[in-house]
């Protein structure tokens, strides 16, 4: 697929045109998968850009976030920072793992294409622990393997524009699916109490799913890649981040959780999860997280992979007709990605 292929859009037929507004030589695609895969793949999206004057990397920084997946096409060299390690260059077809830390790219133009895996779709389709890809970056094929990845790869390269990546990788990733795992169950319980606010405390999650603190702990590492205390305060933070990004220059601290002790204590998080202060961060200029943070939302339920919620996460009309109810339980609302801005 070539850079010029991408327009950018998103195969919902609900979701306006100007969500996905972006600057000049730039273009940015969210897709739900296939509803089959809904519980599983977290979202599609597609990136393009074109290289900087004068051979200037365009830097962006993103959020932590869930596992993903992301493939390299036509673009020139990419550098990935995750805290203090950086993977330069990128490989082609990479294994982003769970973050618990912000990422800053530098990139040359081309396109990327990713999709998100949530922890149900990590049972699904992978053999290892999370845990052991936490904060790092491996090529695709070290956990996929190379015949899968090959055929990911020339699949999407094959690709006649961005609107066919979706219909590839339903494909691919539905013939990929491996059978339901035993710990589906307290895995999808878990991702329904961090999608939604409450203590970000263990023993609170623990009550809560009726589970042994240290079952609670083992279940997290091997299928979400952190222990849940560090989750569910990503979560927290996250949430809190994201109001006051949608307030711009009316944030205050009033604005994060409830079960923050002070602004310090925000503070403190705010170093862990990004390297900075929060008003540092909203400061950076960030043209694709700011347009993903609108984009998502309006496709798939929730401005992050963090935060998503597969309770409430609209999803494609199957083979069927069947579609996924939705509801208004999000804990950031629509309303809010609408107002972000950076």
């Amino acid at each position: 697929m070539r850079k010029d292929a991408v327009a950018g859009g998103t195969n919902t037929a609900d979701v306006e045109e100007a969500v996905f507004a972006m600057p000049a030589g730039m273009a940015i695609r969210y897709d739900r998968p296939a509803a089959a895969l809904a519980d599983f793949i977290t979202g599609y999206h597609v990136y393009r850009s074109s290289a900087a004057p004068g051979g200037e990397g365009q830097v962006d920084w993103f959020l932590p976030a869930t596992a993903n997946v992301r493939i390299a096409i036509d673009a020139g060299p990419i550098a990935v920072s995750i805290g203090r390690r950086t993977y330069d260059p990128l490989p082609a077809a990479s294994l982003f793992g769970p973050t618990s830390q912000a990422l800053k790219a530098t990139t040359h133009g081309g396109v990327m294409i990713g999709f998100g895996i949530s922890a149900l779709g990590w049972a699904r389709l992978m053999r290892r622990p999370a845990g052991d890809f936490r904060n790092r970056i491996v090529p695709l094929e070290d956990v996929l393997g190379r015949g899968f990845t090959n055929r990911l790869v020339a699949a999407l390269q094959a690709a006649t524009d961005d609107a066919a990546v979706a219909p590839i990788l339903d494909a691919l990733l539905l013939e990929r699916l491996g059978p339901p795992h035993a710990d589906a169950p307290a895995i999808r319980g878990l991702m329904e109490v961090l999608a939604t606010d409450g203590p970000a405390d263990m023993a609170s999650a623990a009550a809560r799913l009726d589970m042994p603190s240290h079952a609670l702990r083992r279940l997290s590492i091997r299928h979400f890649g952190f222990p849940p205390k560090m989750l569910l305060m990503r979560a927290r933070f996250l949430r809190s981040l994201l109001r006051l990004m949608a307030a711009g220059d009316a944030a205050d601290y009033s604005m994060i959780d409830d079960s923050y002790f002070d602004a310090s204590h925000f503070l403190r998080d705010s170093g862990t999860f990004l390297g900075m202060t929060p008003r540092r961060f909203m400061a950076l200029t960030k043209p694709f997280l700011e347009a993903s943070l609108r984009a998502r939302n309006a496709v798939l339920g929730s401005p992050t992979q963090a935060l998503h919620d597969i309770a409430t996460a609209p999803a494609k009309t199957d083979s069927m007709g069947a579609v996924r109810a939705t509801t208004s339980s999000r804990a950031i609302s629509t309303g809010d990605a609408a107002g972000i801005s950076c």
